[in-house]
This record gives structure tokens, C-alpha cells and sequence, in this order.
């Protein structure tokens, strides 16, 4: 099976070099701030598509089909997030990128300005997931104050929902339509 693999390799590089030359996909590269070694934080860059309607259309889902099944609906809601972001942040000159380290600790988006000022962003389809991206996100920045890195500029979590509010840890839950011109 590891020698099939291994052949296999230059097939799938091709094939995602063809795609990113296409604009069908993009990287968005991992956020390392020196917390830790350099090999307990993902350093793979993450593939997203550029849209998230060309994973849904390539793998033929109907809108019936992402309500069956929340946690793919869920990684498409993730990409919709980011995509959205990129778009919003092109005037600011700033960066996405991605959190994981070996521990399992991750964070979707760490939104990027001026390499000085940055937002940590979970991305969670509904309500259901809200306590468990806050516990993400403050955990990261607990980690990251303890190696005495300036904190987050606000700690997000972008939902499907329809309400904006503040939690009293300063975790803010923002409806992904609330970015919006």
C-alpha cells in the first residue's frame, strides 16, 4: 500500500499545481509566532477552494444533501468564511492563515494586520459549536500570553446564525451576514 502511495505523489502534486495555477484552489498558510518549536505547529499550508460552490458542485451535494450531513456543511461554511474575509481584507493588506499544533489545539482563521495586530476567528456553522470555538480561542490566547506575544486584537467566532452578541469572556459571535457592505 506505502509503494502505491509513493507513485501516486507526483500525480496528486500535479494535480494540485494544476489546480492552483487554474484558481480553483488556494493555500492559506499556517501562523507560527515562535509559541512553541517549530515542529509542534502545523507549518502544511491548508487548501481551500477559491469558492466553496466548487466543492459542492464537484461533489454533486444539493442543499438537502449539506442538511443531512452538518459536518461537511460545516467545512463549506468554514471556506464560505474565509473566502469572504480574503475579499474584506484586500483594501487592508492583510493576511489569513490558520493555528494547529500537535496537541490538536486549532484555530480556523488568524486574521493578520501590519504582522503586529491580529484576530483569532473560529468558524461554526451553528450554536451547537459556539462553546467549543470559544474554548479554542481562548485557550490559544492563553498560550499565547504566557510566552509574552502581544494578545489578539478580538477573538471572533463567525456563525450561521442571526444574532451579533459579546460573551462575558469577550468572545464576540458575529452572524457571517453581518460582514457585509
Amino acid at each position: 500500500p506505502y509503494t502505491t502511495l509513493f507513485r501516486s505523489m507526483p500525480t496528486i502534486e500535479s494535480y494540485l499545481s494544476s489546480l492552483l495555477r487554474l484558481f480553483v484552489i488556494e493555500n492559506v498558510d499556517s501562523w507560527n509566532t515562535n509559541i512553541r518549536s517549530r515542529t509542534s505547529i502545523s507549518s502544511l499550508p491548508k487548501r481551500i477552494f477559491v469558492d466553496p460552490s466548487f466543492a459542492v458542485a464537484s461533489l454533486a451535494l444539493t442543499p438537502q444533501d449539506l442538511l443531512m450531513d452538518l459536518h461537511t456543511y460545516g467545512f463549506m461554511f468554514e471556506n464560505l468564511c474565509i473566502r469572504d474575509l480574503k475579499i474584506y481584507l484586500n483594501d487592508l493588506s492583510g493576511e489569513i492563515r490558520y493555528y494547529r499544533d500537535r496537541t490538536g489545539l486549532e484555530v480556523d482563521i488568524v486574521l493578520t494586520i501590519d504582522n503586529d495586530k491580529y484576530a483569532l476567528i473560529e468558524c461554526k456553522l451553528g450554536s451547537s459549536g459556539i462553546e467549543e470555538g470559544a474554548e479554542h480561542l481562548i485557550k490559544l490566547e492563553s498560550i499565547i500570553s504566557t510566552h509574552g506575544l502581544n494578545k489578539p486584537t478580538f477573538k471572533m467566532i463567525l456563525t450561521g446564525g442571526d444574532v451579533a452578541y459579546t460573551r462575558k469572556d469577550g468572545v464576540h459571535v458575529v452572524p457571517i451576514t453581518c460582514l457585509g457592505p
